[in-house]
């Protein structure tokens, strides 16, 4: 469960940042390149800061990977 929350909110804060970038200024474009280093640095260290809210607010890690 846990791993789909963080892809949907990585995905979600991506789409948002295009949407803001499109209708409001294209400074919003730094969101999408904030939430992408994030990413890229999770996948080597294993650290994500999400992963650590969501300990906070209970959400229990899968039985199984993703996918």
């Amino acid at each position: 469960m846990r791993e789909r929350i963080v892809r949907a909110v990585a995905g979600s804060m991506t789409l948002i940042s295009i949407t803001l970038a499109y209708f409001i200024h294209i400074n919003w474009l730094l969101l999408a390149v904030f939430v992408g280093l994030n990413l890229l640095q999770s996948s080597f260290t294993k650290f994500c800061p999400l992963e650590i809210i969501l300990d906070k607010l209970g959400v229990e890690k899968s039985e199984k990977d993703c996918c």
